[in-house]
């Protein structure tokens, strides 16, 4: 399809909206050739007006959207809002009534529409008042809509519990025993970079220290910690035991509520490391099948079986871990509904404490990066939500947190769910970016949160090992600039 805008550059909202909607679309920002699909988007603005004016030709069908917003007194930021916001509104109008079926969520492309709940709540609105406005200006479905309002009340809650003097801290481990076929993070396996490790580990550690002396000069205590990856159980139970008796003396956990660790995938999974793990502080640890088809996991390149995932989460319980997360992913390479509910009622046989279920995200440098295969597992991915949302509250288990990622099979979302009183504080705070936190280890990005403004201002560390571990003095020096400068304003995604 070819695009073009005029009177405006948005144009990151209109391939949003343009790919959310047509996600198999080759997008050309190019005039009209009166022969393939074409959109045109005309912003006009006056002193208290802007005005978007949309037309869309689909298969010979031209469609066209007039849409207005009041901007009087309204700031640079606000304004930019309301003028994305109807960018996206206009092209939806014209889009929309082509489709099959329209997207669950509407018009909205933001990663955190319980964020966007609370941005209205906020603004004075009641809670029916932004439900009615999730429905009818963003055409989200009423089953979405009370998703995002009942995670919404999930982090508000968790809001009213922060203090000041609190920070949340992630330390990140980027190798992996080998590279699953739809990840996108930035890892190493160790079958290419064991020699790494050690040298790494005793960055991260300089890096731990350094961060805790930081926060003891501002009088920081921290919340609640997460190691994550990659795989932190690619490191022996020694290193693990090294770093958490580190990030231990390092910090002061006179306040901490929880401590996870994702032990992820089982093939890296020892009774040693799990005890190495507890014994370092941790009350929470996540163990990721992904799927329990053994077919699927050799597909998707993981070096282990549904039973090993069995044997490491009874491994865990054994060592009365207070809660424990498993991971799955709908869409994956050669799953299909009944074996996707076949590893959700696996799941729940074992009866841990918080299931997530993720949807296959298609990102740059997955190998599973096909667009046009994404799109054809809508319905075969809707189906699965469809099912994991009827039988999990069965279950005893709600949703918690929420977040969306760009080119996810359908444009649906990754939904945490809990039993109750076992939600994670981390997934929230990070997800709805309500506190302050700050990574440690390549890759790692810091967040500091304004709360009574909303600013967010971000440190980002070198990606990469190598580069992470040459680095140490210009990441500490970042780090003080963040805690110390005030943020910029970060409006609430549409």
């Amino acid at each position: 399809m070819n695009y073009t805008l005029i009177g405006h550059d948005l144009k990151h909202a209109a391939e949003e909206m343009l790919l959310q909607l047509l996600p198999t679309a080759l997008l050309t920002r190019q005039e009209d050739d009166g022969q393939e699909d074409f959109c045109c988007s005309m912003l006009q603005e006056d002193v208290n007006t802007v005005t978007v004016t949309t037309e869309t030709r689909l298969s010979g069908v031209t469609r066209t959207s007039t849409r207005t917003g009041d901007i009087a007194g309204q700031d640079e930021m606000a304004r930019k809002r309301i003028d994305s916001e109807l960018v996206k509104l206009g092209i939806y109008d014209t889009v929309a009534p082509s489709l099959e079926t329209p997207p669950a969520w509407g018009a909205l492309t933001g990663v955190r529409p319980a964020k966007l709940v609370r941005s209205l709540l906020e603004r004075g609105m009641t809670r029916g008042a932004v439900a009615d406005r999730f429905r009818t200006r963003y055409f989200v479905s009423p089953e979405r809509t009370a998703l995002a309002v009942r995670c919404a009340a999930y982090a508000q809650q968790a809001v009213d519990g922060l203090k000041a003097d609190e920070v949340s801290l992630y330390l990140g481990i980027p190798f992996c025993p080998s590279r699953c076929s739809y990840c996108s993070f930035v890892s190493s396996s160790v079958e290419r970079a064991a020699n790494l490790i050690e040298p790494y580990l005793d960055a991260l550690c300089d890096e731990v220290w350094a961060t805790g002396t930081l926060l003891k000069e501002l009088g920081k205590k921290v919340t609640s910690v997460y190691i994550g990856g990659g795989t932190p159980t690619t490191l022996s139970a020694d290193q693990l035991a090294r770093l958490m008796e580190t990030t231990a003396n390092a910090m002061d956990f006179s306040a901490l509520r929880e401590y996870t660790v994702e032990a992820g995938r089982p093939d890296t999974i020892t009774p040693e490391k799990l005890k190495a793990i507890r014994a370092g502080g941790a009350d929470r640890v996540s163990i990721n099948p992904q799927t329990m088809n053994d077919a699927v996991l050799a597909r998707i390149g993981r070096r282990h079986s549904a039973e090993d995932v069995v044997r490491a989460y009874e491994a865990a319980r054994a060592l009365d871990f207070s809660v424990i997360n498993m991971d799955t992913i709908a869409g994956l390479e050669g799953d299909t509904p009944d074996s996707f509910a076949q590893t959700i009622e696996r799941l729940l046989a074992l009866a841990p404490e918080n299931i997530t279920v993720h949807t296959l995200a298609i990102k740059r440098g997955a190998d599973l990066s096909d667009r046009a295969a994404n799109a054809a597992q809508h319905d075969s991915v809707a189906r699965m939500l469809d099912f994991v949302q009827e039988r999990l509250p069965r279950q005893g288990y709600g949703p918690y947190y929420l977040y969306r990622q760009k080119f996810s099979a359908g444009g649906f979302e990754n939904i945490g769910w809990c039993k109750p009183g076992t939600e994670s504080f981390y997934n929230i705070a990070m997800m709805e970016e309500i506190q302050t936190i700050l990574s440690c280890g390549a890759g790692g990005v810091s967040k500091r949160v304004e709360p009574e403004s909303g600013r967010i201002t971000r440190f980002n560390a070198p990606k990469y090992p190598k580069e992470y571990m040459g680095a140490g003095e210009r990441i500490d020096a970042g780090k003080r600039k963040l805690l110390h400068e005030k943020g910029v304003n970060h409006a609430e995604d549409l």
